[in-house]
């Protein structure tokens, strides 16, 4: 049979070894038992030892996270007084390693979406893909416009079809037979970006 692997396993068959050796002095007679014994005796007090420390290690990670937030809380704390004490010279805060508040920067609006693309087509339904706005703006969510040709009367005006969060949408029941643009805007909280490039489409 194979040796185990497993410190259960192990330990089992440790336990049994030592007590067929006892109970079986003559027909081992070249075994010294007590060594095995020792040997054994020395792990599990070792493991005894390992999970107090173990133990010990979860509870002292614990009071030092405690300690650790009241630390934060504190910080907070006098941080804003320091900022109440010097609210005429908020430049002077630097003279404990912080700074004043900076005025929110107004949000500016996103640029055009660009790239707009069919990944896939079936029946009604129908997935676009697109490329982020260039530049580093910040972008909430894509508006999704459809726009179709009616017979003898043009396109009529765009309507909005979806609103995704992000560069992937999958739309379903779309006119089928009839000729469809598409366009994709980009939005936050300062509004709406103009539309990148359109598509035309027939499903």
């Amino acid at each position: 049979m194979d040796f185990p692997t497993s410190e259960t396993q192990i330990m089992a068959l440790s336990q049994r070894m030592l007590d067929g050796y006892q109970w079986h002095g003559a027909d081992f007679p070249n075994i010294i038992r007590m060594k095995l014994f020792s040997k054994r005796m020395l792990y599990i007090n070792a493991r005894k030892a390992l999970v107090e420390v173990r133990s010990k290690l979860r509870i002292e990670t614990k009071a030092a996270s405690e300690k650790f937030s009241e630390l934060v809380k504190v910080m907070k704390n006098c941080l804003q007084k320091s900022e109440v004490d010097v609210a005429a010279y908020p430049e002077k805060l630097k003279l404990i390693g912080w700074a004043p508040k900076e005025s929110p920067q107004p949000a500016t609006l996103p640029g055009r979406p660009e790239n707009l693309q069919v990944v896939a087509k079936d029946n009604a339904i129908l997935v676009l893909k697109w490329d982020r706005p260039a530049g580093s703006c910040r972008v909430r969510n894509y508006i999704i416009e459809r726009r179709l040709l009616r017979s003898g009367s043009g396109f009529i005006d765009w309507a909005i079809v979806k609103i995704a969060y992000q560069t992937q949408v999958r739309l379903t029941q779309q006119p089928i037979g009839l000729k469809l643009e598409y366009r994709v805007k980009a939005a936050n909280n300062a509004g709406t970006g103009q539309a990148g490039n359109t598509i035309a489409i027939v499903m």
